[in-house]
C-alpha cells in the first residue's frame, strides 16, 4: 500500500486528523506542508504550521516498517527545521504514527530523553479503537492496517456513517475510503470498490468515475439523450470489468448484455463482485432472461 501518498491526501484533505490524534481541538489556521530541507535533502512526512509565530509547529511522521535508525534522522530532521524557521513558531511538537508497536524500532539511544519526553507522542493505530466509536478522520486512519478480510465490512461501515453523520466535506471523506481500498484490493477497479462500499445507482452516478466513464461513452458516440447515454454507460462499465477480470469476451456474450434493461444491467453490476469464472455470467444471464 502507498502509504506515503495516502496519509499526505488525508493531512492534507483533513488537517485536524492530527488533532483528533492527539485528542485535542482543533486550532484555525493550521495548514500543512510537506517539507524539503534542501541542505541535507531530508524530506518530513507533514509539518503543521502554525498560524502566526505564537503558535506550536507540529512535526508529523508515518513509519510503517522498522527502522532502527528512524529517531536519528527523525530528531535530526527537527532540529534542522528549528534552526531554518525559529521565527516561525514559538513551540514544537512532534507525532509519530506506527501501524503496531511491534514496528517501533528497538532501542532509543541515545534519544531515550526526547523519545519519553512530553514532545513526542507516539500513536499505535491498531490501539486507537473501535472504528464505530471514532471520528472519522481516525477510523480512516485505522482503516489501512486491518486485514484484507476485514477491510470490505470496515469500509462499509465507515461509508454509511458518511452518509448518516453530520461530517465537514463528506466527499471527500468518500474518496479518501474508496483510495484505502484500492490500494488494498489492487485487482478491482474504482467501480468495483463503489459497489462493494454499497452506493446505490444515483450515488454512483454522482462519483467522479462515473462522470467520466460517461464522457468516454459520449466522445464514442453512445449517448444518444440522456437516459440512453446512462444507460449505456453503465453497460460499457459492466463490460469493461468483465473483460479486466476474464480477457476478450465472445461476441454472443456482449451483444446479451447490450440488451439487458436497466435493472438488469445494475443487478449484473453487484453480482460480477462475486464471479470467478466466466460460466457464472452465462448462468447468471440464464436465470435473468
Amino acid at each position: 500500500m502507498r502509504r506515503d501518498s495516502l496519509f499526505y491526501q488525508l493531512f492534507a484533505q483533513l488537517p485536524q486528523t492530527l488533532f483528533d490524534l492527539l485528542g485535542r481541538d482543533t486550532p484555525q489556521g493550521y495548514r500543512f506542508e510537506s517539507v524539503e530541507l534542501k541542505q541535507t535533502a531530508f524530506r518530513m512526512d507533514g509539518v503543521f504550521v502554525p498560524p502566526d509565530p505564537s503558535g506550536t509547529v507540529y512535526f508529523c511522521e508515518v513509519q510503517f516498517q522498522r527502522d532502527n535508525s528512524f529517531y536519528e534522522r527523525f530528531f535530526a530532521e527537527i532540529f534542522l527545521y528549528l534552526r531554518l524557521y525559529r521565527q516561525t513558531f514559538s513551540d514544537w511538537q512532534a507525532v509519530v504514527i506506527y501501524p503496531h508497536r511491534q514496528v517501533e524500532q528497538v532501542s532509543f539511544e541515545p534519544y531515550e530523553v526526547l523519545v519519553n519526553s512530553h514532545r513526542l507522542h507516539r500513536v499505535y493505530l491498531n490501539e486507537l479503537g473501535s472504528l464505530e466509536a471514532l471520528p472519522l478522520s481516525l477510523a480512516l486512519m485505522q482503516l489501512t492496517v486491518l486485514p484484507e478480510a476485514e477491510m470490505p465490512t470496515a469500509a462499509r461501515l465507515l461509508a454509511e456513517r458518511t452518509r448518516t453523520e453530520a461530517v465537514p466535506r463528506p466527499e471527500v471523506i468518500m474518496e479518501l475510503i474508496t483510495t484505502i481500498v484500492l490500494y488494498k484490493f489492487t485487482e478491482l477497479s474504482r467501480e468495483e470498490v463503489l459497489r462493494m462500499l454499497g452506493f446505490t445507482t444515483e450515488e454512483l452516478k454522482r462519483t467522479r468515475f462515473y462522470r467520466d466513464v460517461y464522457a468516454e461513452a459520449r466522445e464514442e458516440g453512445l449517448q444518444q439523450g440522456l437516459q440512453q447515454g446512462l444507460q449505456q454507460g453503465e453497460t460499457l462499465v459492466v463490460l469493461r470489468q468483465l473483460r479486466r477480470r476474464f480477457g476478450d469476451l465472445p461476441t454472443s456474450l456482449e451483444e446479451r448484455i447490450r440488451q439487458l434493461s436497466p435493472p438488469q444491467i445494475e443487478a449484473l453490476a453487484e453480482a460480477l463482485l462475486d464471479f470467478t469464472a466466466l460460466e457464472e455470467v452465462f448462468a447468471w444471464l440464464e436465470r435473468s432472461s
